[in-house]
């Protein structure tokens, strides 16, 4: 069995979080449910407005628009990027009616080389209340989320 939960550490701070539903991979592959190894740094973090202030962080914080999403078709030239809904081809809705989303951090995966069907809206973001697995994400809970985005900057790495 794969693991889907993990502890996150940062300086003395542990806490639980969750991974992939496929546990990690070195290899990630688009759907694979699997959370890429590797060292990722913390890009661009957005919030829900209606639901929070922004959070404090030394990243910028970018409301989430309701046209906000995240296109994840193969194939597809946005692959791997933000993309204004109604968007053609299959994506994720930033703005979700769960609260997994409220606030969310893109991860480096994936960006330098875009490759195409290796791994796509890849986030640091919400642990579900049950502590369930992603669908190849980090997760944790919003107590845990304030207190790391409180300590972070564009400098910082997640090591998975």
């Amino acid at each position: 069995m794969r693991a889907t939960t993990g502890i996150l550490r940062m300086g003395q701070l542990s806490c639980p979080c969750s991974l992939g539903r496929s546990g990690r991979k070195f290899i990630k592959r688009e759907g694979d449910g699997a959370t890429p190894m590797g060292t990722w740094r913390l890009r661009r973090l957005f919030y829900r407005a209606d639901r929070m202030v922004p959070p404090r962080s030394g990243l910028a914080a970018r409301l989430i628009r309701d046209h906000d999403g995240w296109c994840e078709t193969v194939g597809d030239r946005n692959y791997n990027r933000l993309v204004r809904i109604p968007y053609e081809t299959s994506h994720e809705f930033m703005k979700r009616d769960d609260a997994l989303y409220d606030v969310v951090a893109e991860l480096s995966h994936n960006e330098r080389p875009r490759v195409q069907g290796h791994g796509s809206a890849v986030f640091f973001h919400l642990r579900r209340p049950d502590g369930g697995p992603t669908a190849g994400c980090i997760a944790v809970s919003m107590r845990d989320m304030k207190i790391i985005l409180e300590k972070c900057g564009h400098k910082t790495r997640i090591v998975v």
